[in-house]
Formats: C-alpha cells, sequence, structure tokens
C-alpha cells in the first residue's frame, strides 16, 4: 500500500497511509483502551489528530499483514511497534500519515510533514547552520515559493525518527547538516559519532522530500545491510 503523498517518496514495499481530513477510513478506527487513556481529557483537535494517526498506522500494519496492535510512546516519546515492523508516524496541520514497514528489510523508518510556510525566526537560528543558510539561498534562487528554511527542520525531524529508536540518544539540529537537492532528494551527515547498528553505519542518511498541496514532507528508509 502506497498512499498518497507519503507513498511518493518511499520504496514500494513500505506501506504508506495518509489523511487531509479527519474524515477517512483512518479516523474512523477506534483507539484502543490504552491508547484512549494516554489523551483522556485532551483538546478535541488533539484527539482526532492522535486517532486519525494511529488509524493510518492500523491501516498501515494492515496491508503489511501485521498486528494491528495498540501504539505506545516508548523512549523518548517514540510509538512501540509490534514485533516485525518498524515505522514512523507524523501529523501537522490538515495532515496526518504513517509508513510501516518489515523489520526484516528495514532497520528504520522516519517521516515528517510540516505546513509550506517559513520558520519563525527565533526557531531558524537554531535549527539552520551558517552553512544550510547559504545552500538555502541558492535553492530560492531555484525556487522562490517553497519555505525551503521548513524544509531542512523537516528533514532533520525524519532523521531524528531514524535515529532515536535505533541510538536511544538525543540528537541536536546542529549535529545533522542537512544538503536538498531540487530533484526532490537530500543526503544527511551527521556530525556526532555516530554507530554502527546491525551493520549499517548511521553516518550519513539519504531520503526524498516533496512539496504539495501547502505541505512539506520527508521520509527516509533505511534498508538493512
Amino acid at each position: 500500500m502506497r498512499g498518497g503523498l507519503l507513498g511518493e517518496l518511499l520504496p514500494a514495499d513500505v506501506a504508506a497511509v495518509d489523511d487531509f481530513g479527519d474524515s477517512g477510513p483512518a479516523a474512523a478506527m477506534p483507539l484502543h483502551p490504552e491508547e484512549a487513556r494516554l489523551i483522556s481529557g485532551v483538546v478535541a483537535e488533539r484527539r482526532r489528530e492522535f486517532t486519525t494517526v494511529r488509524g493510518c498506522a492500523r491501516l498501515a500494519l494492515t496491508a503489511l499483514g501485521l498486528p494491528a496492535a495498540p501504539l505506545l510512546p516508548g523512549r523518548r516519546g517514540a510509538p512501540i511497534w509490534p514485533q516485525g515492523a518498524v515505522g514512523s508516524m507524523t501529523h501537522c496541520r490538515g495532515y496526518r500519515a504513517a509508513a510501516v514497514g518489515d523489520a526484516a528489510r528495514f532497520l528504520a523508518i522516519g517521516i515528517d510533514a510540516e505546513p509550506d510556510e517559513p520558520l519563525p525566526q527565533a526557531v531558524a537560528s537554531k535549527v539552520i547552520s551558517p552553512r544550510e543558510r547559504a545552500e538555502l539561498t541558492r535553492m530560492t534562487c531555484h525556487d522562490a515559493g517553497i519555505a525551503w528554511d521548513r524544509l531542512v527542520f523537516c528533514v532533520k525531524e525524519s532523521v531524528y525518527k531514524i535515529w532515536s529508536p535505533l541510538t536511544g540518544s538525543w540528537l541536536d539540529y546542529a549535529d545533522a547538516d542537512v544538503r536538498l537537492r531540487p530533484d526532490g532528494t537530500f543526503t544527511v551527515r551527521l556530525l556526532v559519532q555516530a554507530p554502527t547498528v546491525a551493520g549499517v553505519g548511521l553516518e550519513t542518511l539519504t531520503g526524498r522530500w516533496l512539496a504539495a498541496r501547502g505541505l512539506l514532507l520527508s521520509a527516509i528508509a533505511l534498508p538493512t545491510g
């Protein structure tokens, strides 16, 4: 299953599901009792996004023949996926998505979605390095209609969703150097000592990005060795 916008960025053997309005099949899927307890008392908007993004994840798990188990937060808040699965979830204003892969084929998957809007200056100063800022100037000349600084943030969020479950450690925005390409691909060089996990080095990660429908999306699917 390669759903919607997200499916354009991932390998064919990754199940991807997205939702734009909290009104599709994903939004209609009930929460497990354990999940419902996590959001008891939250505002309606937060409940909707929580429910829909887990519905997306359950549809993706089902597409791979994996159990649609409760998705509860583990270490550093990352969801604990059923045995045999790796995945990632994301949500932003008007968009929810999940991607799931077979753990025998992928070590980790990281996705993120953001509104295609410039970062607030206070945030950009913490996220964007001087080298990246110089590159963003060139990218703006290529296409001034994309919020390139927000895209760098989006990519770094995807990187963290790869890094955190594999290493169990924190990764600062300044620890990842992003190089975007106009063809919809990117490369990220980690500026900290990166371990080798199951024979796969994490020093450099590659992925794909997309700007469409007022959104910025990034995705990394890290294959096994």
